[in-house]
């Protein structure tokens, strides 16, 4: 009696370190089971720190190229996700070492460069990033120009002072007529208050904040094979 065909492995199934295993040896379904379990939640820590997605997204990839080689190596001491997001957490904060040193560097030696950079944020708000960002950054602006508008008088007036043109307290109570300590009450309230006007806003807005899936997460997917192909010792799925 002839042998029946395995059954195809069902990668979906498998706990998160056997996909690791698999992944070592430059498993492509392995690959692709993991960075679409953990492609969402790196992305969303990895631009926690950075505050830029291409350089979020850029991160993750070096976190799966350092968790998918022998450089790292998981032992089982904590979770899998905490491993993994601990790579990712690591490969962020080195990505914005480098930009905190390469900042230095045009501090001190490209000071016309940083100077006219300067300039342009004084004459006004520069639109950078991508579509979206852009988007997202306006209505943030427009929400709280609404909620500012609700604040009453003495509160809006502080506010706009102190934390929108950034004068001083000495320089706020003395074009207000009041004294320091009433200023620093006021805008303690009127922060109170915008933020109990936003809250709800804001708390709906998180559960669909830093979304990562789709066109994105497949594409990022891919780019970590393609890094990690040239080492491959044969396709493993």
């Amino acid at each position: 009696m002839a042998l029946g065909r395995q059954a195809p492995l069902d990668m979906a199934a498998l706990r998160d370190e056997q996909l690791h295993a698999l992944a070592l040896q430059r498993g492509a379904g392995a690959i692709r089971v993991l960075t679409q379990r953990y492609n969402q939640r790196l992305y969303r820590v990895c631009w926690g720190i950075l505050r830029n997605e291409a350089d979020a997204e850029e991160a993750v990839q070096d976190a799966y190229v350092k968790a998918f080689t022998a450089s790292a190596s998981f032992e089982g001491h904590a979770s899998y996700a905490t491993w993994l997001t601990r790579i990712a957490i690591n490969e962020a904060l080195e990505r914005r070492r480098a930009a905190q040193r390469r900042a230095r560097l045009l501090e001190r030696e490209g000071i016309t460069e940083m100077a006219e950079y300067r300039a342009r944020l004084a004459d006004g708000p520069i639109s950078h990033g991508s579509p979206e960002e852009i988007a997202a950054r306006a209505e943030v602006a427009q929400r709280l120009q609404a909620a500012v508008a609700r604040l009453p008088e003495m509160y809006r007036t502080v506010f706009v002072l102190r934390d929108v043109e950034g004068v001083s307290v000495e320089e706020a109570a003395a074009a207000l007529g009041v004294p320091e300590q009433t200023v620093k009450t006021r805008l303690f309230r009127a922060r109170r208050r915008l933020q109990q006007i936003l809250e709800p806003d804001l708390r709906a807005a998180l559960q669909e904040a830093f979304p990562f899936g789709g066109e994105r997460c497949a594409a990022l997917t891919e780019k970590v094979l393609a890094r990690l192909s040239p080492r491959q010792e044969g396709e493993k799925s």
